[in-house]
Parts: C-alpha cells; sequence; structure tokens
C-alpha cells in the first residue's frame, strides 16, 4: 500500500509502506537503492566523452576521482554491517556532493547527483539520532549552495536550478533540519531569493516554483518559532531596537563575472562574521540589478545589534528568523532604486516585488502568531520597519498589494493587537479611512480593497470594542471607533444612484458590527451596568490612570470616564476656539481645569485636546504674559525629543501649534523648545544657545527654501557658514549640518499646520514621535464577549446606522438585499431594547413604518392586492410587528407610528376578526370565531373579497372589523391567480404579524411603554367634533376606543395608570355627542365594562370609578334616551355583581342617580326597579352610606306613573321595610360602639329616618288613590315602629312640622283644589291621615308634653283636625270627616286626661293650655268638653296636675321611647 505523498516544487509518488519496518530501514534495500543512484550518476557521466574514457597521465591515474569516489561507496554498502543510523551520513553523501560541487560537470549529471541527493533525504534515513548528522546537514548546504555546473542548454539549466531548491526544501523539511545552524538557515534563504531573482529572465514555471519554494521556506522556518525559547539576554549588546539600511540597488548588471553565463552559482563562507557577500540578480519580474550590500546578512543595519559567531553557528531559531524578517522589509526599498529593464516580464515589477515580500512577510505572520511577542527583536522590527512599510504600501495605486497589506494587518491584529496600539491606530486613520473615501483622490478599486478590508475587521466579534475603548476612549488619539462608524454609514448611503456592491459591503461591515452587539447581550455585561459619568471635583486629566488594565470591574469605569473627559475636552476646545478665556472657564467649571488656573494643566489641555485652533494656541503661547510664558515651558516639557534629530523634534513641536509671526514671540517659542530639547538630546550640541540657534537656522532655512517669493535660495554650504562656531564657540561636524540641509530641503516644516482632529497623512517626523509614544502608551485593552461597552457604542452609532439601514433597504430590489436590512433592524432593536435606549428605538420603528406602504396615501385601486405583490412593503409589515410583540417594553413614541399601520390595515378590512381580546365575557368570546386568526373568506376562484371600504360594526358592544364580505351586490370579473395569490400572502403576512398579541399581552409592557401605547390610542382616535363627522372617522375612532377599553381590562392591577387618560377620552366623547352613534355607544358601555370587570379587585379605586359614571349622566337627552335600556341593564348587572364592593357614599350617589333617571323611562324602569329591589329588599345591601340615596331612588319609582301602580306599591313597601335597617344598625352601634361613637350613629340614623318620612310624605300625595294610601299606611308604620332607634324630642318636633303637619296641609289642598278626575276617592285618603294624626301624638304623648313647645304642637293638632271637619270634598263637607274627626279628638283628650295632660290650671292670663284647648275644641265638638270631663272637683283636678308635673320632671330625660 502507498499515498501519494506531495513534496512542494515537485510531483513526487513514494511508496510509503504501512509499517515501520518497510521504511526502507533495512540494509539491504537502502544499500540496493544508493547503489541505484551511484549507477544512475555514472551512467550520465559516462554518456559524456569527458567522463566516458579512461584518464592517461603521468600518476597512473586511470579515472576521475568523481568517478572514483562514487565507485569506492559502491563496493563498501553491501558490506556495512551496522544499522544505518550509525553510519555517517557523509560517507554515502559525499560523493554526490562532489558532482554537485565539480564545475567539471554538466547541467544533466549535476541535475541527476541533485535528485539522488533529495531521493536520499526524503527517505528519512537521517534523522536527529544519526551519527555526525549535523556536519553531514551542514556539509549538504555548503554543498548544494554552492553547486556549480556547466550550462549546455536553458532548459537544462532551469532543471537543475529547479532541483536546487526541491533539495534545499526538503533539507528544512526533514527529520534532521533541527540540526541546521542559523547560518545555514541564512544561507537556504539565500540561495533560494538568487535564484527567484535569475527565475525573472527565465520560463514560467521556474518562477512560480521558485517562489512557491521561498513561500514554503518561510513558513517552514517560522512554523518553528512556537518551540523556540525566549531568546533574551542572547545578543551580545543587549537587546535594542533594529534599524536596519537596507542596501541600495543600482541599475548594474549583478553579475560582472561569467558566473551567470556559466550558470555558476557560489557562496563562499570566508570566515568573516556571517557576511556571506553573496552576488545575486536582483530580477524579480525580469530586472537585473546588482545588491550592493548583502541579501540576508548579520548586522546590516547601522545601528543593528549584531548576533556573535556562536549564536549563529548554534541549531537555528530566533536569529536566523530576524535576519530573514529584516531582509523581507528590506525587499520594500527596492522599489525605489530599481530601473526597469528592456527583458521586463509581463507582471509590473512596482506590484511585483511588495506583493511577492508582502507575501512571504504575511506566511511568517501567520506561523509566528503570538509567539512573536516573546521575541522582541522580531517584535520591534514588526512595530517599526514593517508597520512603516505597511503605512507606505497601505496607500499604493495597486489593488493587489493594499489587499495584501490589510491582509497582514489583520492577522497582526489577531496576534500582536496588544503590542501594537499606536500602529493600529495609524493604519486605520492614515490607510483605511483615506482610501474608503473618494475625496481622497482613491480610485474605485482601492476603495473597495479597503472596504472590504475594514468589514473583515468589522466581523472580527471584538474589534469595535477594542477601538473604542483603547483609541476613542484615549485622550491622546483619534476616534478611530467612531470614524469608521460613521465612514461605513456614508459608505451605505446610495447618494443620487443606484445601490452598488460597495453599499452593500458598507451595510454588511456596519451590520456585523451591531450583530456583534445584539450577540453580546446574551453574555451580560458582567454586573457592569451602564452609569453616566460626572466629574466631582479637579483631577488632572492626562495623569488618570487605571488599576488594572486585564480587570473589566477596573478598566471599563475607567475608559468612560476617559471618554467622558475626552467628550468635555472637545466641547472646552468649541468654547476656546470662539473665546479663549471663556473657553477655559468652561472647563474649570466642568472640573477638567483646577478653579485656580495653573501653567501645566492649560499646558496640557493644549497639547492633548483635538479641534483646537491652532492659531489660538499660537498666540497665547507666544505671548510675553508671565503665566503664558509659563505655560510654554510646561507645553514645551510634555514633548518627548529622546535620541530625535533636531529638525525631526523641530517638526513635531511645530505641528501642534501655529508658530506666531512676530519675531519676540517666535523667539520665546523656540527658546522654550531648545531648552526641552538640549535636555533630552543633547548629542553633539554643546549648550541650549546652540540648539536655539540652529532652530533658528532651521526656521529661515525652511522659510528661503519653501517661499516661492525668496528667488536666490540657500546652498548648502551658505547653511554651513552660517552656523559656523555657534556650538560653544566651534563648529558643528559638516556631515550633521548637510544631513538637517537635506531634510529641510526635501520636506518643509509646515508652520502653518493642519487644523483638525487626525492627521491625513503619516510623515517621517510623525512615525518618529509615535515610536515614541508607542514605548510609554498604556497598555492595550483587550475585551471579552460581554457587552461592557455597547450601550455607549451604540449611542454613538444608532442615528447614523438605522438611516444607512433604511436608505438601502429604501433602494434595494433583492430579497437576500432585505433580509440582511431586516437582520440590521432587529438587531438594531434588540440592542435598543437592551439598553433601554428607548429614543433609538423609535426612530426605528418611525423608519420601519415609512417601508410597510401603509402610511402612504392610498393612490392604487386594489390596495391589499398592491401590498401581496410589494415583498419589501411584507418583510417591513412584519419586523414592524415583530419588534412591538417583542421590544414594546421600550417602545414610546413609535407606538403612534405603529397604531398607524394597525388603523391602515383595519380600513382596508386585513385585520383578525378580533384584534383585542380582553377576556371578555364567555358571550362575546363564544360570537368570536377563533382567537387571533383572520377571518377570510373562501377564496374560490368565482369571489374575491370586496377592498372597498370596510363593513362598520353595529348595535351594543359592536365587534372589532370583520374581514370584508363578498359584495354581492355588483358583478365582478373573476379574480386571476395573480391576485389570488396576491391575495393570499396579504393574508399570511397579516397573520404572521401577531398583532392580537400586541394588545392582549399588554399587561406584560412595562408601565411607561403601556402609558405610551394608551396615549396613542387616544391620539390615534382623534378628538370627537360636534355634529357630523365622517363615518370613516367614526369607525377609527371607535376602533381605537375598542382596543383602549381592551388593555384597560388586561391591566387592572395598573389601572391607577391608565385610569386618567382613558376617562379623559371618554369623557370628551360624551360631551361632544349629541347624537346616538356608535362611537358614543361603545364609550358609555365601555365604561361600563371596566366599572363592572375592575370594581372586585380596585377597592381603593372604587370611588373613582364610580363617579366616572356620571359621565352617562351628562349624556345628551336624544342620546341617553337611546340607550337608556342598555345602560340600565349594565348598571343593574353591576350592582348586583359589586354590590358588596361598593361601600362610599359617592359611589352609592352615582348608582342610585342612574337607577333612579330610569324611574320614569318606559323600557328601562324595569332594570332600574330590578336593580334597586336587589340593594333594598331585606336591607341586604343597604348601608349608612347608601340609605338616603336608595330611599329617594325608591320615592322616584313610588312617584313614577310609567308601569304598572303594583310596582310604585311596591317600592313603597321597600321604603317602609328599610326601617328595621335603621333598628337593626341602632342595636349595633349601641353594643359595638363607645360612647361618642354611638351618640354620633345615633344621629345619623335619626336623620335617615327623617329622610325615610319625609320621602313618604310625598308620596302620600300621588295622584293614585291606592299608592297613595299604601303611602300613608307605610307612613304610620314608620312613625310608630320605631323600636330601639333613639330619636331626640327636637326631631320628633320636626317630623310634626314637616311631615305629619305638611302632608296633612297638602292633602287637604289637593281634596279641595282638584277635581276628581285627577285625585279619586280623596274622602277615604283623608280619613286615613286624619286617623294616622291622633295616633302618632298619642303615642308620644308622654314625651311630647314634657316639651316647652308642647302648647303649640298641641294647638297644630287641633287646628288640622278643625280644618278636616270643615272640609269640602267635591262641594260638599264630608260626612266620614264629621264623624270622625269628633271621635277621635274625643279619644285623644280622654287619654290626656287619663295622663294628666289636659288639666285645669290657675293661671294668669287667657293662654293656658287647657282655654286654648277648649278654644278650638268647642269649634269642633262643643259637647265634647262635657263628656270628656263633666262636672268635677276642681282640687282633684288640680291635684293630679301637679302628680303628673311631678312625674313628668322625674322622667324628662331629652329622648321620647315609643311605647306601642
Amino acid at each position: 500500500m502507498g499515498r501519494l505523498k506531495l513534496q512542494t516544487g515537485i510531483k513526487a509518488i513514494e511508496e510509503e509502506p504501512e509499517d515501520f519496518d518497510a521504511t526502507y530501514c533495512s540494509k539491504a534495500n537502502l544499500a540496493c537503492m544508493i547503489n541505484s543512484e551511484i549507477g544512475a550518476v555514472l551512467a550520465v557521466m559516462r554518456r559524456n566523452v569527458r567522463w566516458g574514457g579512461r584518464y592517461v597521465s603521468g600518476d597512473d591515474q586511470l579515472e576521475h576521482s568523481l568517478i572514483q569516489s562514487l565507485k569506492a561507496v559502491r563496493r563498501q554498502i553491501f558490506s556495512w554491517q551496522h544499522k544505518w543510523h550509525t553510519i555517517n551520513p557523509a560517507v554515502y553523501l559525499q560523493p554526490f556532493l562532489d558532482v554537485i560541487r565539480s564545475d567539471e560537470t554538466g547541467a544533466p549529471i549535476t541535475g541527476v547527483a541533485l535528485s539522488s541527493v533529495y531521493k536520499i533525504l526524503t527517505l528519512d534515513v537521517i534523522d536527529q539520532n544519526t551519527v555526525n548528522v549535523e556536519d553531514a546537514m551542514n556539509l549538504l548546504v555548503d554543498a548544494v549552495t554552492s553547486c556549480r555546473f556547466e550550462v549546455t542548454d536553458p532548459a537544462s539549466e532551469e532543471v537543475v536550478l529547479m532541483k536546487i531548491l526541491q533539495v534545499l526544501l526538503a533539507c528544512m523539511k526533514s527529520k534532521a533540519s533541527d540540526m541546521l545552524s542559523n547560518q545555514h538557515v541564512c544561507t537556504i534563504v539565500n540561495t533560494c531569493f538568487r535564484i527567484v531573482h535569475q527565475a525573472g529572465t527565465k520560463g514560467e514555471l521556474l518562477q512560480r516554483i521558485a517562489r512557491n519554494t521561498m513561500h514554503e521556506l518561510v513558513r517552514c522556518i517560522f512554523s518553528h518559532l512556537s518551540d523556540v525559547n525566549k531568546t533574551e539576554g542572547a545578543l551580545v549588546n543587549g537587546i535594542s531596537t533594529i534599524k536596519h539600511e537596507v542596501a541600495g540597488l543600482t541599475n548594474e548588471q549583478a553579475f560582472p563575472t561569467r558566473e551567470l553565463d556559466n550558470g555558476n552559482m557560489s557562496s563562499e563562507y570566508d570566515g568573516h562574521p556571517l557576511s556571506m557577500n553573496l552576488a545575486s540578480n536582483t530580477s524579480m519580474g525580469a530586472e537585473a540589478a546588482g545588491m550592493d550590500e548583502d541579501i540576508i546578512g548579520v548586522g546590516t543595519g547601522t545601528n543593528a545589534v549584531p548576533y556573535d559567531l556562536h549564536l549563529m553557528t548554534e541549531p537555528y531559531g530566533v536569529p536566523c528568523m530576524v535576519e530573514i524578517f529584516h531582509f523581507l522589509c528590506s525587499l520594500f526599498n527596492v522599489v525605489e532604486h530599481i530601473g526597469m529593464d528592456p527583458r521586463s516580464n509581463t507582471i509590473a515589477f512596482d506590484e511585483d516585488v511588495p506583493l511577492f515580500a508582502l507575501g512571504l512577510i504575511n506566511s511568517a505572520i501567520e506561523l509566528g502568531g503570538p509567539s512573536i511577542r516573546h521575541h522582541p527583536r522580531l517584535l520591534s522590527l514588526i512595530q517599526d520597519e514593517l508597520f512603516r512599510n505597511l503605512m507606505q504600501f497601505g496607500l499604493s495605486m495597486s489593488p493587489l498589494i493594499l489587499s495584501m497589506v490589510c491582509s497582514i494587518v489583520l492577522n497582526l491584529y489577531h496576534h500582536l493587537r496588544t503590542e501594537l496600539k499606536l500602529q493600529l491606530e495609524a493604519f486605520f486613520s492614515c490607510v483605511i479611512l483615506r482610501l474608503a473615501q473618494s475625496r481622497y483622490g482613491a480610485s474605485y478599486q482601492q476603495q473597495e480593497v479597503a472596504m472590504e478590508a475594514l468589514v473583515d475587521f468589522c466581523r472580527q466579534k471584538t474589534f469595535m470594542v477594542e477601538m473604542y475603548a483603547n483609541l476613542d476612549c484615549d485622550i491622546t488619539c483619534s476616534n478611530v471607533f467612531e470614524d469608521l462608524a460613521n465612514l461605513l454609514s456614508k459608505s451605505a448611503f446610495p447618494v443620487n444612484c443606484p445601490l452598488s456592491s460597495m453599499h452593500i459591503l458598507a451595510l454588511d461591515g456596519l451590520i456585523a458590527v451591531i450583530q456583534g452587539m445584539a450577540e453580546r447581550i446574551g453574555n451580560g455585561t458582567g454586573g457592569l451596568e451602564y452609569t453616566p459619568v460626572n466629574l466631582e471635583e479637579y483631577t488632572p486629566f492626562w495623569m488618570v490612570k487605571c488599576d488594572n488594565y486585564n480587570d473589566p470591574n477596573h478598566w471599563v469605569m475607567f475608559v468612560r470616564r476617559k471618554k467622558y473627559i475626552k467628550r468635555r475636552l472637545m466641547i472646552g476646545a468649541d468654547h476656546f476656539n470662539r473665546d479663549p478665556k471663556k473657553g477655559l472657564e468652561f472647563l474649570q467649571g466642568t472640573h477638567l481645569l483646577p478653579d485656580k488656573l495653573d501653567p501645566q494643566s492649560v499646558a496640557c489641555f493644549f497639547r492633548y485636546t483635538a479641534g483646537l485652533d491652532k492659531n489660538l494656541v499660537g498666540d497665547f503661547l507666544g505671548n510675553h504674559d508671565e503665566f503664558c510664558v509659563q505655560v510654554l515651558h510646561e507645553f514645551a516639557g510634555t514633548f518627548d525629543f529622546q535620541d530625535m534629530n533636531l529638525d525631526t523634534a523641530l517638526r513635531l513641536f511645530l505641528e501642534t501649534f501655529r508658530l506666531p509671526g512676530e519675531s519676540q514671540k517666535i523667539q520665546r517659542v523656540l527658546e522654550a523648545f531648545s531648552e526641552r530639547y538640549y535636555e533630552q538630546s543633547p548629542h553633539i550640541l554643546a549648550n541650549k544657545d546652540a540648539a536655539l540657534l540652529l532652530s533658528y537656522s532651521l526656521i529661515m532655512l525652511n522659510t528661503d527654501q519653501h517661499n516661492v517669493q525668496v528667488k536666490k535660495k540657500m546652498t548648502e554650504e551658505d547653511f554651513i557658514r552660517n552656523n559656523r562656531h555657534i556650538n560653544g564657540g566651534n563648529d558643528l561636524p559638516r556631515e550633521y549640518l548637510s544631513e538637517l540641509y537635506h531634510s529641510i530641503c526635501k520636506n518643509e516644516i509646515r508652520t502653518i499646520p493642519e487644523q483638525g482632529t487626525g492627521f491625513s497623512e503619516m510623515t517621517p517626523s510623525r512615525w518618529i514621535d509615535l515610536m515614541h509614544k508607542s514605548k510609554k502608551s498604556v497598555p492595550f485593552i483587550v475585551s471579552d464577549s460581554k457587552a461592557y461597552l455597547d450601550h455607549d457604542m451604540f449611542a454613538i452609532m444608532s442615528g447614523p446606522t438605522i438611516a444607512a439601514i433604511s436608505v438601502v433597504f429604501d433602494h434595494a430590489e433583492h430579497e437576500e438585499v432585505y433580509q440582511t436590512c431586516i437582520d440590521g433592524f432587529l438587531a438594531v432593536a434588540k440592542i435598543s431594547a437592551c439598553h433601554h435606549l428607548e429614543d433609538v428605538l423609535d426612530d426605528l420603528v418611525v423608519s420601519l413604518c415609512k417601508f410597510t406602504t401603509l402610511l402612504n396615501p392610498s393612490s392604487v385601486e386594489e390596495p391589499v392586492l398592491a401590498f401581496g405583490d410589494d415583498a419589501k412593503a411584507r418583510i417591513a409589515t412584519v419586523t414592524v410587528f415583530t419588534i412591538a410583540n417583542r421590544f414594546g417594553d421600550y417602545i414610546r413614541t413609535g407606538w403612534r407610528n405603529i397604531l398607524d399601520c394597525i388603523l391602515r390595515l383595519h380600513k382596508l378590512g386585513l385585520l383578525p376578526a378580533r384584534v383585542a381580546s380582553d377576556a371578555a365575557d364567555e358571550s362575546e368570546l363564544s360570537a368570536d370565531t377563533g382567537h387571533g386568526k383572520p377571518l377570510t373568506n373562501s377564496l374560490s376562484t368565482t369571489h374575491m373579497p370586496s377592498v372597498g371600504t370596510p363593513r362598520r360594526s353595529s348595535g351594543l358592544m359592536g365587534r372589532f372589523s370583520q374581514l370584508l364580505s363578498l359584495d354581492t351586490e355588483e358583478p365582478r370579473s373573476q379574480p386571476t391567480e395573480q391576485q389570488l395569490a396576491a391575495h393570499q400572502r396579504t393574508l399570511q403576512t397579516i397573520q404572521n404579524c401577531h398583532i392580537d398579541s400586541i394588545f392582549t399581552e399588554s399587561k406584560f409592557l412595562q408601565a411607561e411603554s403601556l402609558l405610551q401605547l394608551a396615549r396613542a390610542l387616544i391620539w390615534a382616535a382623534g378628538r370627537p367634533q360636534k355634529g357630523n363627522s365622517s363615518s370613516e372617522d367614526e369607525d377609527t375612532a371607535v376602533f381605537c376606543l375598542e382596543l383602549l377599553i381592551a388593555i384597560t381590562l388586561n391591566n387592572r392591577d395598573r389601572i391607577v395608570l391608565l385610569w386618567q387618560g382613558v376617562y379623559d377620552h371618554i369623557a370628551s366623547i360624551v360631551q361632544s355627542t349629541i347624537m346616538p352613534s356608535a362611537l358614543v355607544e361603545k364609550a358609555v358601555f365601555g365604561l361600563l365594562r371596566i366599572c363592572q370587570r375592575l370594581l372586585p379587585y380596585k377597592e381603593n379605586l372604587a370611588d373613582e370609578l364610580l363617579r366616572s359614571l356620571q359621565l352617562v349622566l351628562k349624556l345628551d337627552a336624544r342620546v341617553a334616551d337611546a340607550y337608556c335600556e342598555q345602560i340600565t341593564q349594565e348598571v343593574s348587572r353591576l350592582v348586583k355583581a359589586n354590590a358588596s364592593h361598593i361601600r362610599s357614599q359617592l359611589g352609592w350617589r352615582t348608582i342610585t342617580s342612574l337607577l333612579s333617571i330610569t324611574a320614569r323611562h318606559p323600557e328601562a324602569s324595569e332594570s332600574g326597579f330590578d336593580a334597586l329591589l336587589f340593594i333594598m329588599s331585606d336591607g341586604a345591601h343597604l348601608l349608612p352610606a347608601n340609605y338616603v340615596l336608595c330611599v329617594d331612588a325608591s320615592r322616584q319609582f313610588a312617584e313614577s306613573r310609567v308601569g304598572q301602580a303594583e310596582r310604585s306599591v311596591r317600592s313603597i313597601d321597600l321604603m317602609a321595610g328599610s326601617v328595621d335597617c335603621l333598628s337593626r344598625w341602632a342595636s349595633k352601634a349601641k353594643e359595638a360602639m363607645g360612647e361618642e361613637e354611638a351618640t354620633k350613629m345615633t344621629q345619623d340614623i335619626g336623620e335617615m329616618w327623617l329622610r325615610l318620612v319625609q320621602a313618604l310624605r310625598k308620596v302620600c300625595l300621588d295622584q293614585r288613590e291606592e299608592v297613595r294610601n299604601h303611602a300613608l299606611l307605610a307612613l304610620q308604620k314608620c312613625l310608630t315602629s320605631v323600636e330601639g332607634i333613639h330619636l331626640p324630642h327636637a326631631l320628633w318636633l320636626q317630623c310634626f312640622d314637616l311631615v305629619i303637619f305638611t302632608m296633612l296641609d297638602d292633602l287637604l289642598e289637593i281634596a279641595q283644589g282638584h277635581s276628581q278626575k285627577d285625585y279619586r276617592n280623596m274622602e277615604g285618603t283623608l280619613v286615613i291621615a286624619m286617623k294616622l294624626l291622633p295616633e302618632v301624638f298619642l303615642q308620644l304623648l308622654a314625651h311630647l308634653s314634657q316639651l316647652t313647645t308642647f302648647c303649640k304642637l298641641w294647638l297644630g293638632v287641633l287646628s288640622r283636625m278643625e280644618k278636616y271637619m270643615k272640609v269640602k270634598v267635591r262641594g260638599k263637607k264630608s260626612e266620614k270627616l264629621q264623624e270622625l274627626v269628633p271621635e277621635l279628638l274625643k279619644d285623644t283628650l280622654l287619654v290626656m286626661r287619663t295622663r294628666g295632660v289636659l288639666v285645669q290650671r290657675s293661671a294668669l292670663g287667657g293662654d293656658s293650655l287647657w282655654e286654648l284647648t277648649w278654644l278650638h275644641v268647642n269649634n269642633i265638638a262643643p259637647s265634647l268638653q262635657n263628656e270628656v270631663f263633666p262636672d268635677q272637683d276642681l282640687e282633684q283636678s288640680q291635684s293630679k296636675e301637679g302628680e303628673a308635673r311631678n312625674d313628668g320632671i322625674s322622667d324628662e330625660t331629652g329622648h321620647v321611647y315609643s311605647t306601642s
């Protein structure tokens, strides 16, 4: 069995048997194999005339040494008895290597020898355990890399070169490769690179193989990095930043010797410290040029730290990787020095070389990965040299180069971002943000590549969070996250153009960021909820530090605080630019500057705040004021000029403000600069004065060289001459001044710096400054998967994001783009809800509602079908309602837009049969056709639902809108299949919206959202107008009111929240309606229904609920009349269900008022009386709170002539029966209450009793005889049956005055003044009334006689009797009364005599009781005195009178007790 084993550069099928013993380890097999390889080489050599014949020479050597050595091995191999790993590989490799090294052999022979070596290597015969393996491997590499051969034809030359590549790659991949030294690995890479160069003039295949081999080598070498131990301290002079100077290339031919022509390649190890001095052809496409210095050498840079000889001869590791990586970086500089060659390949050279280098570097980083951070020299190369070149080539016009640069940066972000904070900032600011915007002159391809790269970064879950935390929240860095988010938003906007792939790409990036946030929501915030930052006191903002950059408990609050400071500084900068003084005062007010300004804080404000007007800063710093001078020196102190050239330092210094124009100000500024520069980088300067003079000189040179008005420019000699003797009296080195001169000439110092934040291009001086800053930069914060900063980030990007997604959605025409946008919308909604950003969610809802097309004025004839055909509208509609259902808790004003959509669907007849099931009565639910399902008509092929005006609900408790019935009145054309399908899609869409859930699940909404929903419903219903409104408006108002009532009933536990708004809305409807309508019907019965359902649950709100029913009393007469019966039925139902829950007088007043009104309504009175009967029968629900009200209602029913007299009689019985309640309450009060409370209760009961008898008095005047007489009997009962009720004397006097006497007088007046027709049989009534008078009087006589007003009362009784005696009924005196009155009077007088009340007294004057009595009696029946008082002894009368008086005194308690 065998398997294909693919070797880079060549495809070879090799047998690789399954078990270990069969891997060519048997001595016989290996000996045979080597023997056959020797035979192959010899066979090829014999073909050549030079090798075919025998040598004839003086020393008798018959054969060439190469052939001899091959034959010698052939003789030995079958005699070796030891195991192969104990045999020195050099023994059997040496003959082949000699052939390879020999310059006498031709290409075919060398090729076969190389193949033999390759075969031996790939058999894994040589490994780490083989004897003397290190020497053998070194020997092999030396031989192959110094391979020499004669070129006979180009094809054979290419074959040899390919085989060299093959063998070298096999060396690196063999098990023994660990034995190779650093030097030899460098040599291998060197040789391969030389072949890559030579291949430029040869065939395409060799070019491809050479480059591929180079890639494989780099991958092989750098994959070894993770196994290498840290190499700190392994350098000769310690670890230092390597600053390599890349060798310049000239246009001279690389190989002045004939070696190239002969195909010779040599690499001599000459004993010097690893300097290989290899000549090479540097053409990569076809260009030929010469490298003046080593391709890969040790210590090639002027400032490099060289590795020592011993280290480079050790097994390979970091040293060779550093050299190789440095060499790869140096390839970038080749482009600047190479000219075009006539033999140029089709690949453009300026693209080819960097692409090749970038590809190799990318491979190295991919495999070296995070291990690089452990090796300072490698890391330093990446931080400085590599990134500097990436910045430069990132702006290349070639999209291929840009793409590769971005790939490398993405890899670096993954593996080394913690070490590359400022480099990443610079890359995004100076490359991505510049190229992705067309205004900087980038081509469309560049924009597209930059955008693709940005989107790739956005797809890294933590990228944006880390940019925000590390850069946006750092006052010294630019707002990269904000800039990138804005870029994505703007790039997604199609402005006056159709949607392109670039727009979709930017949208993908935006949505990737948003979805990353949405995913983090589930991971929580680690207990670090969003809390606003506030600075309570001043602390130097540039010194704020974090205790632990790895612990979110520390860094989250730290970065929020820094971001707050940064925002405030920006606001302060804005104020400062308008008025410097006010700007500083503002910052003092926000605790960013101290109350008393100090120079350091102002200097740091100038230094670290972006957006300052640099002219104003320059003027401030140049001012002669002492404080300004101090600020200037502190400002200079914030710069780090360590080891920096003077011109570079000056450039950086003058970039931060505009140098003032006045010479004195310039001098002050340059003095501060010079002092700081000399303090940090004295170098060859003698003192700070030398720095000052030289700085001045540089400013003058800069003006001279770059001002167009200066015609005669300063020469280098002029400049050097001008600066003689300034260095403490000595001259500065000529080379130093010359370097400064050329730097200024080549690159102007901008004394008018760019305004605004950030920088648009990376200059050398800025890069040097960046490297300085990176050494002092705070640690990079690595974010995990929790949503620590998402609230802050989302607040920044939500507005532009929603706008961008909306615009793309608007322009999109493909469903996959729709879905992408919808995913974005839902993610935005989720984040907004999670972080309680209600405004954002409202904005989102507003945007989405526009796409439903439901809010557009309907111009189409068939809106339902149009909706069914519009996929965008349907998906937007489902999304709106999905958001409403999932995230309704956080919707506020957005409810209005959602309701607009619902209303539109309602008008189109597309809503489910019952949108808002509010757990209605069973009778209502049973009428529903299925909860939440659309009521669809059967869509047959011959019928289509009408899409005209929906059918209005009618009648009490009208239903929600139904889907429209079939229009059968007019013949319709048969709908097409497309129309049927569109209609079905519409219905399916509405079903997927679950609109009913919004209202049925409203009980789970947060309070504020629920309140806003209710307000939106009220708003959508509109203000009711007096007079006629359109039926459509009324239908909308009814529908909104139904929904409002539904959510009110669903939220009975939170009724307090909703009640006022609901009540006010219903009140406005009731008070503005003058004619019966569906709206007022819904309002009134909705209100009653709310009260019915809520009273059992909200006793504390009972009064409020019942008071609302007073609205019913305010209904217009026509409206009230139309609905009176139904209203009464509802009130009756309410009373029967909730009587026990109504406790206050106020509540009962409303109920009884409603019932009283019905007494005179033909249809309603029955229900009203039924409710009253329920309350008053047996006193079941009578309370002190409702007693008087119920009595009054009963009176109204008794007086009402609607219905039979029997009902009036029953009403009177209810009144009379209520006396028992009074007695019951009185006895309870006496038992259960304290004395004071009992007295109060007694008084209240007395008042109730008086109101009862007053009510009965009124009924006694009824026209109907039966009612009238029954009322009199009831009154008699109430006056005489008051056991247990404590009624004060004063109350009884009131009763006689207000009730008994008034009633008698009124009856008398009626009898005399009205016709018999109106009041039938008044005589009988008068008789009953007259009987009542003495009965009550005599019952109370014992107590009333003690009162001082008794005489007056008694005379009142007599006067009524006298009137009744004389009354004329129907024109003649009543015989019955003529008989009755004297008899009643006689009985009364007898009782009074018996009780000693009426006795003759000796009194002065003629007004005594005795005399007045007989005065009246004689008018009625003169004979009575003799009958009652026959002749008696006067003394006896007097004595009895005295006894009676004594009895009265002893019993005068102030109360009268009933005796009957």
